[in-house]
């Protein structure tokens, strides 16, 4: 199989497919980096999230609330405020979850050594829990995530359980949270226009380099199929475990030092 050739077909069948997210376009905060990776012959984005604050209703199932068996009640990409909150948890029948969810973007890289590049950019910015998975077909994919989530009940079958005090208090965090997000995606962004700049000297001026052996690989079941150019709300599970379409066992491959 040529991977180059197939790689071209994926990315031109991804890219061309309608956005199924609920706001039908990429989020404002990670619209430039997702325009720099697809204008790459190396890349090309299958979903993106710039991160949100959430206010989920719905049964909870062990520890977490299920999100496409629950209602949406607030959604915002920005800073929030108690006011809206107060008014959405009032539409609340179940268990309310207040969330904070950081940035989650997947990206197709051509070949292993592309996905190294953009994973020492995800980490550099402080994207700490990013990770690479190989599949059986060839699809090399790098996962784009932080660890700084948010995640705290308000009601419970529809009697709100905390104070607006607390809910106040609550937000604050969630906001700064939000706030520290914006500032990792803006040094990922600076971090990567870096990396190509020195990628295209380095493969101008010397032979291209062989795959790092401190990468280690661990072998893991593959969860599902992904799909989507962008994020779709309505499918966050195939976000949360994008899989690259490869049934069975894939590879995983992280720094040894992760």
């Amino acid at each position: 199989m040529d991977l180059s050739a197939e790689f071209k077909r994926w990315k031109a069948q991804c890219l061309s497919k309608a956005d199924l997210s609920r706001k039908g376009s990429v989020d404002e905060d990670v619209l430039e980096i997702v325009q720099l990776l697809n204008g790459q012959e190396q890349f090309f984005t299958t979903s993106s999230c710039a991160g949100r604050i959430i206010l989920l209703d719905g049964s909870v199932n062990g520890s977490e609330v299920q999100k496409q068996n629950c209602c949406w009640l607030l959604v915002t990409h920005k800073a929030c405020v108690k006011d809206d909150v107060i008014v959405a948890l009032q539409k609340a029948k179940g268990d309310a979850i207040l969330k904070f969810e950081p940035l989650v973007l997947h990206v197709q890289c051509r070949q292993l050594q592309d996905a190294q590049i953009l994973h020492s950019v995800a980490i550099d910015s402080g994207f700490r829990n990013s990770g690479i998975t190989v599949g059986k077909r060839g699809k090399t994919m790098l996962a784009v995530r932080s660890t700084h989530g948010l995640e705290v009940p308000l009601s419970h079958q529809g009697k709100l359980m905390v104070t607006e005090e607390y809910i106040n208090f609550l937000l604050k965090i969630a906001n700064q949270k939000m706030e520290e997000n914006k500032k990792r995606i803006e040094r990922f962004y600076h971090c990567l226009q870096h990396a190509l700049e020195k990628e295209t000297v380095s493969t101008t001026s010397q032979p291209k380099e062989k795959v790092n052996t401190s990468y280690i690989r661990k072998k893991k079941r593959n969860p599902g199929k992904a799909r989507g150019k962008h994020v779709n709300e309505e499918h966050d599970k195939e976000l949360e475990n994008n899989d690259h379409d490869d049934p069975g066992i894939s590879d995983t491959i992280f720094p040894e030092d992760y």
